[in-house]
């Protein structure tokens, strides 16, 4: 892919929005049906009762956000919502050999988490690892100052929980968040790393993903440090979407800032761009995506960069 692409039509409507007083109307008719065709998302909801606003109250850290639940108290579920040997709907999980699966089928349970919920706390031993199905787990980093960043992101092609096979402790500055709610598998650190140190060609899967989320990593550094909001938040709700199988998702505007590190002005500038070209559609507290191929326009280089990593190093295309 080029690294160098040309304005496109949808790219110069929509960075002249703040200054023009063209109607929404016209710009929304421009972008989903001359620029680019329309996705097929999922209904609007729109017999679903609005969500609460977003809290206005400042605070300098994310845990006076939101009510934080423990990882210990994530596992105690009504029945109906834990079911054993599930079958997998992570595509890490989908990688292991059929001989693993198999034989960790008893370990494996379906739980549902809770926005807010920590799994892995700075330092903490990691006695459970979770491959998210619907849910999207955020890796944080929070500074002396109490404002917090997004490191990276555990969705449907990756686990919370890989430093179990390296020393078994989560490193000092790092913990797991909850960011959107929906169902993960669960398993014991323990099973897991008996069938890593046995099968070599799980070994190698894992082995393999650590590279790739590694390079997510080192993508986001260079992302957040070259390219602008624009590009950056376009590339985060498409990398949403694609880990929890979904065009719609409970997202406030104050916790967007605190994933990209910005302030919320500019989360919200972003935002009104996409929505008046049409690309997006929002309320209180949630946020529809219309338009994926004009998303992907919009988005940076690292967006296709780090899914093409991801599909060499987890051989997706023979998956």
């Amino acid at each position: 892919m080029s690294k160098h692409r040309a304005p496109n039509k949808l790219t110069r409507k929509l960075s002249s929005v703040s200054q023009q007083a063209a109607s929404p109307e016209d710009i929304v008719e421009e972008a989903s049906e001359e620029s680019f065709p329309a996705s097929d998302p999922p209904a609007w909801n729109a017999g679903r009762e609005n969500p609460p606003p977003a809290s206005r109250t400042s605070s300098d850290t994310m845990k006076r956000k939101f009510s934080f639940r423990s990882a210990s108290q994530a596992e105690v579920l009504p029945a109906k919502k834990q079911s054993r040997g599930t079958a997998p709907d992570n595509l890490l999980l989908q990688r292991l050999p059929q001989t693993v699966r198999d034989r960790m089928s008893g370990e494996l349970v379906c739980v549902s988490l809770q926005r807010g919920e920590i799994l892995h706390k700075p330092g903490e031993i990691i006695r459970h690892l979770y491959f998210p199905t619907t849910c999207m787990i955020s890796v944080t980093v929070t500074m002396r100052d109490g404002r917090t960043v997004e490191a990276g992101a555990i969705g449907s092609r990756e686990v919370a929980g890989i430093n179990a096979f390296m020393g078994g402790r989560e490193i000092t500055q790092t913990e797991y968040i909850v960011q959107l709610p929906g169902e993960a598998i669960k398993i014991g650190a323990d099973p897991m790393k008996v069938e890593f140190n046995r099968n070599t060609e799980m070994r190698d899967v894992m082995l393999r993903y650590t590279q790739a989320f590694m390079a997510q990593i080192s993508q986001n550094v260079a992302c957040n440090r070259l390219h602008e909001i624009d590009q950056r938040f376009a590339r985060w709700l498409l990398e949403v979407r694609d880990r929890v199988h979904a065009d719609e998702f409970p997202l406030t505007h104050e916790f967007m800032a605190e994933m990209l590190g910005v302030r919320r002005a500019s989360v919200t500038d972003a935002a009104t761009k996409l929505k008046n070209a049409g690309v997006i559609k929002s309320r209180p507290g949630q946020l529809r995506i219309k338009n994926i191929r004009a998303l992907e326009k919009l988005s940076c280089e690292c967006y296709f960069s780090l899914q093409e990593e991801y599909d060499r190093l987890l051989d997706i295309s023979n998956a």
